[in-house]
């Protein structure tokens, strides 16, 4: 069973940065592909950025594209999303999420592994 801890959400202004941290245990970490995902309120549960195993490709929703940057240490069973220029739109609860493959989804249910989730609010 893999376990996620997601932390370093909060509120910011518009324009602000945040670093959301998820950290991995109960599993090889290195053999799972980890992404992120929001949902707002009123909202389904949406991809925001993906990273392969071993951090060398990423994919991005195209709403972050350019403002979001996904990335791993797998020494430290971690991954990290980066969120710059945010937006009130960016506002939400954002989840850690893994899969063992070597494929990279994007539809939620195709990730069995979910972490509790950290608000992130963007205020205007």
């Amino acid at each position: 069973q893999v376990l996620l801890v997601e932390s370093g959400g909060g509120l910011v202004q518009a324009g602000g940065s945040l670093r959301l941290s998820c950290t991995a245990s109960g599993g090889s970490f290195s053999s799972y592909i980890m992404a992120w995902f929001r949902q707002a309120p009123g909202k389904e549960r949406e991809f925001v950025a993906g990273i392969r195993r071993s951090g060398s490709g990423t994919a991005y929703a195209d709403s972050v594209k350019g403002r979001f940057t996904i990335s791993r240490d797998n020494a430290k069973n971690t991954v990290y999303l980066q969120m710059n220029s945010l937006k009130p739109e960016d506002t939400a609860v954002y989840y850690c999420a893994s899969r063992n493959s070597i494929a990279m989804v994007y539809a939620s249910a195709q990730y069995p592994y979910w972490g509790q989730g950290t608000q992130v609010t963007v205020s205007s």
